[in-house]
């Protein structure tokens, strides 16, 4: 006969069952593909993925391959060889990738190479590592086969110099838009402020999901400055059993509330990826009131279902999805300030 105490840990282990099948852990995938990308830039990325996905291919290999298009992409001036670099005149990058295993890797403040994205799936793959940075992360690059060169552009050296002129920086909510949704003296991709991330989350036919995040960073920063792009937890997070999400706007207040972790564990408590993101948006509102009405700050998430959710503190924030029915569709956020 059980003891009092054999009981309790099978109540227990049961009751811990029970909350895991209510929060719709390990729910089973509709088995229809889908990409969301932040911000309308993501488009293209969100194509590039689908190619992978369309097939039956790992929403890993997705969401490096779709991570890849705005690195190299020569009129994207806040993700990749484009970028604009920081006060001294260096670009330097950040990225992470992560899949639905919780195997993760990433790099920051990584110069010379124009695919960080790729160099963090290998810091995943072949090392016991998480983060590389610096000059370490260039070095690993290099002994991976990566070709240095130089990503300073002869527009944003160009840019980078009018800004010298000033020396003056201040985040612009939203500089990241492109095409969708201008507002009258909203900022665009060319502009001096512009700044941001592509963040990307990806479930494929079996289930299984994982998210990519890379940057430039902010334009101007101070050297070494790193945001929350390459840090898990705070500019992405997958769970393979619940869902993911990433981030984008200013880095500092998203790692001060572990975001996408934060997001990625209110839906394993029940939220909806949409009731996740704004509530993750709010913490940080109720946080820093003060700072909240200037800032930008937005989430984007996706679960297991193919269900996305999407919030931000300033209105303008878009993202981009992709999946069987539509390819280009780019959809806008809700907003705490409308």
């Amino acid at each position: 006969m059980p003891n009092r105490r054999d009981v309790f840990k099978t109540t227990l282990a049961l009751s811990s069952l029970a909350g895991l099948a209510a929060t719709g852990a390990g729910a089973a995938s509709t088995g229809k593909p889908i990409v969301v990308s932040t911000w309308d830039f993501g488009v293209a990325a969100n194509q590039a993925a689908w190619e992978v996905l369309k097939t039956g291919g790992h929403a890993l290999d997705a969401v490096e391959a779709g991570a890849r298009v705005p690195e190299v992409d020569m009129k994207n001036h806040s993700v990749g060889r484009a970028g604009y670099p920081d006060r001294d005149g260096h670009v330097s990058l950040d990225a992470s990738i992560m899949d639905e295993q919780w195997r993760c890797g990433a790099v920051a403040a990584l110069e010379h190479i124009d695919h960080p994205i790729s160099v963090a799936r290998l810091v995943m793959e072949k090392t016991p590592h998480v983060l590389l940075v610096g000059a370490g992360a260039l070095q690993f690059a290099i002994e991976q086969g990566f070709k240095p060169q130089e990503l300073r552009t002869p527009e944003s050296e160009a840019a980078w110099k009018d800004w010298l002129k000033e020396a003056k920086y201040a985040p612009v909510a939203n500089s990241e838009m492109s095409t969708y949704g201008h507002a009258p003296g909203s900022q665009v991709p060319g502009d001096v402020h512009n700044h941001d991330t592509l963040g990307m989350l990806a479930l494929d036919a079996q289930g299984r999901l994982s998210g990519a995040c890379t940057t430039s960073g902010m334009a101007w920063k101070l050297r070494g400055r790193v945001g929350d792009s390459p840090i898990i937890g705070a500019g992405l997070y997958v769970d393979g059993e619940i869902g993911a999400a990433t981030s984008t706007g200013v880095g500092e207040e998203v790692i001060r509330n572990a975001g996408s972790f934060l997001v990625v564990e209110l839906m394993r408590q029940g939220r909806s990826p949409q009731q996740a993101c704004e509530e993750a948006v709010m913490r940080i509102v109720k946080r820093r009131p003060d700072a909240a009405k200037t800032l930008q700050v937005g989430f984007l998430a996706l679960n297991t279902r193919g269900e996305v959710g999407a919030f931000a503190i300033q209105p303008g924030f878009v993202y981009a999805q992709c999946d069987g029915t539509k390819t280009d569709l780019v959809v806008p956020s809700k907003s705490v300030f409308s």
